[in-house]
């Protein structure tokens, strides 16, 4: 059996260590058991636990831009014998941030390009619907915050990143509805956003109506879709000949730049496509892990030196 980072006293806390789909991405990204490989999003070590546990000759390079990530590996960077790396970075860095510590390419990438349980339940950082700031940094180093954006961008330019990002079918009027409520003041919490959004756009099933505004701010704010392309555009030239990239996604603008790219560099002989299909959680994982019910999983295989 796997060893759990969590202890009974943290037990508020198990989700930010649970790893989405395990199986599968231990299947799909292993092809050598004594090879270097790199997790682009340890957050709270969760799949980096998994695979040194199971794979007990692997090393791991672990790459975050969170310093909450940063604490959780100072917490447990002893448990591996120094067989985990941590490199407080944006993946998007990838080749510099490998080359500045003598590495020149590695047995496999994985990315589980989703927002943490954590981050999302930590109310100090505005991820969260009912959170009293708005934030949604995943790199607090960062200038740029949520409430910036809502506050001083024009209503035009709203309107492009909900529809962008989001996909916000009523993103005109919702736009519009935020410029007319900063005439009495500037919006300075994620509720109160909540409530100006809902206050345009209806429930609609269980998904909450600012769902998708939420999504946009935060894909906007940290550069989310531009990051993930940079990483898979370095991707084939930080990888070994054999090594494979696998990329967790929860939402359809990540996984279809994942496909794409994947999809190009197989036509032009770089990639063999391993899984011809997306892998989705399944029905026992998603019972016991709701948040893994939109994650879907894409994996190649470098095929040239």
């Amino acid at each position: 059996m796997l060893q759990s980072f969590n202890t009974p006293n943290r037990r508020d806390r198990a989700a930010y260590h649970l790893p989405v789909m395990p199986l599968e991405v231990c299947k799909y990204l292993i092809t050598d058991e004594n090879g270097l490989y790199v997790d682009c999003t340890f957050g709270g070590g969760g799949h980096s636990s998994l695979l040194l546990q199971k794979f007990p000759n692997i090393k791991i390079i672990a790459f975050d831009w969170d310093a909450d990530s940063q604490n959780e590996f100072k917490e447990r960077e002893n448990i591996f014998n120094g067989r985990l790396t941590f490199v407080r970075d944006n993946f998007k860095n990838i080749k510099s941030a490998l080359s500045n510590i003598g590495v020149g390419s590695v047995s496999g990438i994985l990315a589980d390009v989703g927002v943490s349980s954590k981050q999302f339940d930590d109310e100090t950082r505005g991820f969260s619907f009912n959170s009293s700031v708005l934030d949604m940094r995943m790199d607090l180093r960062n200038a740029l915050t949520a409430k910036e954006v809502v506050n001083s961008y024009g209503q035009e330019e709203l309107a492009d990143i909900f529809y962008k990002y989001g996909e916000e079918y009523r993103s005109k009027q919702i736009a519009s509805a935020i410029v007319e409520r900063r005439k009495r003041g500037i919006i300075t919490s994620a509720r109160e956003l909540h409530d100006i959004i809902r206050n345009v756009k209806k429930s609609e099933g269980k998904i909450n109506p600012a769902t998708k505004v939420f999504q946009a701010l935060r894909i906007f704010v940290n550069s989310e879709l531009e990051n993930l392309e940079t990483l898979l555009s370095c991707a084939p030239s930080a990888l070994n000949k054999g090594a494979r990239i696998v990329i967790v996604s929860f939402h359809s603008l990540e996984d279809r730049i994942v496909k794409n790219n994947f999809k190009q560099n197989a036509l032009n002989g770089v990639y063999n496509i391993v899984a011809k299909k997306v892998i989705a959680a399944g029905y026992e994982e998603i019972k016991q892990n709701p948040r893994a019910r939109s994650a879907k999983i894409r994996a190649a295989e470098k095929i040239y030196e």
